[in-house]
């Protein structure tokens, strides 16, 4: 009993330690313009960045407004930095205006197929932000929107090839 006494006592102090802020990761927020936000370079209906910004922009860009309070203790806060790196890898809506026409057509069908299946924004996040469930119309306007976006990029693709 003694040894586990120990164990515990140990583990606890090295829980304590990580909670300094010096082990925090950065938070993913700049106060830099968003000059190369996908609504700067594509027609983003109001309807549909609020959509955006209700239930993507929090992993998917440069701004992530809700961190609620266990992202501050560690290992979560690992755990909520390497999601949100991972996913502006896979698609950033901050950095949107960056991509090539052939890369910005990909991802407004991946997006239209994201939604469709339901598999975005994942489950894990909209259990604990209840802002981030869209409703089935806002899905299917969100899917309808990223279809045409798809729709329009592709046929200027294909227009410029020729």
């Amino acid at each position: 009993m003694k040894k586990f006494k120990k164990i515990l006592i140990v583990l606890i102090i090295l829980f304590l330690i990580l909670q300094i802020p010096f082990f925090q990761p950065k938070k993913n927020f700049t106060k830099a313009d968003p000059v190369n936000d996908i609504s700067t370079a594509y027609d983003v209906p109001m309807d549909i960045q609020m959509s955006l910004y209700a239930a993507c922009y929090d992993c998917h860009s440069n701004y992530t407004k809700d961190y609620p309070w266990y992202s501050y203790i560690q290992p979560v806060s690992w755990w909520i930095n390497k999601h949100i790196v991972e996913a502006k890898k896979e698609l950033n809506f901050s950095e949107f205006a960056t991509y090539t026409p052939k890369r910005a057509a990909k991802k407004f069908k991946e997006i239209a197929k994201e939604m469709e299946e339901k598999t975005m924004p994942l489950p894990s996040y909209t259990l604990m932000h209840k802002h981030a469930r869209l409703s089935d119309e806002e899905i299917k306007d969100v899917i309808t929107w990223a279809k045409k976006m798809h729709e329009e990029v592709s046929a200027k693709l294909d227009s410029s090839a020729h």
